[in-house]
């Protein structure tokens, strides 16, 4: 199996990325990090705190997440419902982060990466891809830019939807988002020592995805 494993920060632009990378390599593109959105945002709905590790774990046994549809059309279900849009609220965002932080929420939702990536000829991008999911992956990239330049993306592209957002509390976000993905205990955020490293800062997203072809059809 042809599997391309992407890891990053918030922001930095890995689902785009990869969503485009699988449609020009014909791969399947799986959003690990909605995986997690669904979760948060199931626990929110049942009214319960995303940091209360002994009420989230029991919930995981009624979770069912499914992805339907062809390439970038393809929508995250949960429990049957389209959540495609409500798990990308900026809200969910930052409980999503903070369930991740949970053990047993990881070791199910990466048990279920796993089996799609052993079928599939696949793209991932994530926190913990490269280092924990597909360590075995022949492809692995860390992509990253400065966290002002993540938050304004960010921003940008909530203000496009009509949010009432401000720059400062989405970089304040950002960079909670990122001492959380690389300091809780469990498959943290690491760029691993064969990664290729893209920062992205000062690149668009077909300079992006060049530099990754370029890689893939040298090696």
């Amino acid at each position: 199996m042809l599997n391309i494993a992407i890891d990053g920060p918030s922001g930095a632009g890995k689902s785009t990325i990869s969503k485009m990378l699988a449609k020009k390599l014909g791969l399947l593109y799986l959003d690990t990090g909605a995986m997690y959105r669904a979760v948060a945002l199931y626990a929110d709905r049942k009214g319960v705190d995303v940091n209360d590790k002994e009420k989230v774990i029991p919930l995981l046994a009624d979770i069912v997440i499914d992805f339907h549809g062809d390439g970038e059309e393809k929508r995250i279900y949960l429990n049957g419902e389209d959540v495609s849009e409500a798990i990308r609220e900026h809200r969910v965002s930052k409980m999503a982060s903070d369930v991740s932080k949970i053990k047993e929420v990881r070791l199910f939702l990466v048990e279920q990466q796993r089996e799609i990536a052993k079928k599939s000829d696949i793209v991932l991008d994530g926190r913990d891809i490269t280092s924990f999911v597909l360590p075995d992956s022949k492809y692995k990239f860390f992509l990253t830019a400065a966290p002002e330049e993540r938050a304004r993306r960010r921003y940008e592209e909530l203000k496009a939807k009509g949010a009432d957002v401000s720059y400062e509390k989405i970089l304040e976000d950002v960079n909670d988002r990122d001492y959380n993905d690389t300091h809780r205990d469990f498959a943290p955020l690491v760029q691993t020592d064969d990664s290729v490293l893209i920062d992205s800062t000062n690149l668009t997203t077909d300079e992006v995805i060049e530099v990754i072809l370029r890689y893939v059809n040298t090696h």
